[in-house]
């Protein structure tokens, strides 16, 4: 999954995308509102976190463009914790959650994961597609209970296929889901990993669609 992280406070950026990167996301860091806003018009985030007060424009003057623009990616915001108007008027204005600072990591990628959960239309916290189970909190896979050693991008590949059961995804959003904008990705990367996940799980669960991209198609009931 990929995370767009707004925050001027340079610490704490950095502390929240090196957790999060540690947690098997691609993230990116802005410290400027404006320039946020134009890379939301153009780059596929799964969720942002945002602080509400920046240069550039302000967070709340953020959410309220996105949604206005019918941009549905889920936000939570980052906020003192004594703002309490400023949470408000942030979640009046279409953010979907909020943090008060300061903030312990586990509780943010706990509220992250279920921004994400409730924006793929799930209530269950476990993906389940045939004998497969993929946990995204404890970053585990089984296979008919069988526990699936899968690396980190492995890991983040087969969660966004199976997030999106029925749908075609292409190369080119799928190294967009993996990497964020300042790792190099090598022609066949992508190819790579989905031979390696079809060696650890049944081999048929992830269909190739010839120069369009891969995936998982539905079960038949």
């Amino acid at each position: 999954m990929r995370i767009l992280v707004v925050e001027d406070d340079e610490m704490l950026g950095d502390g929240i995308v090196e957790g999060l990167r540690q947690h098997n996301y691609a993230v990116d860091l802005m410290v400027d509102g404006k320039m946020a806003s134009q890379a939301l018009e153009t780059e596929p985030y799964d969720a942002v976190v945002l602080d509400i007060g920046l240069p550039g424009m302000d967070g709340i003057t953020l959410v309220k463009k996105l949604r206005a623009k019918e941009n549905p990616v889920p936000v939570l915001l980052l906020t003192a914790r004594d703002a309490i108007d400023d949470r408000v008027r942030g979640l009046d204005s279409g953010a979907d959650d909020y943090l008060t600072k300061p903030f312990d990591l586990s509780e943010l990628l706990a509220r992250m994961r279920a921004l994400v959960r409730r924006s793929a239309g799930r209530s269950d916290p476990v993906i389940k597609f045939g004998a497969l189970e993929l946990d995204p909190a404890a970053k585990s896979v089984t296979n008919n209970g069988e526990f699936v050693k899968l690396s980190r991008r492995e890991f983040t590949l087969l969660e966004c296929l199976l997030e999106n059961t029925g749908k075609v995804i292409s190369k080119s959003k799928l190294l967009e889901k993996l990497y964020s904008w300042d790792e190099e990705v090598d022609s066949n990367t992508l190819e790579v990993h989905i031979h390696n996940i079809r060696k650890k799980i049944p081999s048929d669960y992830i269909k190739t669609i010839r120069g369009v991209g891969y995936i998982i198609q539905k079960e038949k009931p």
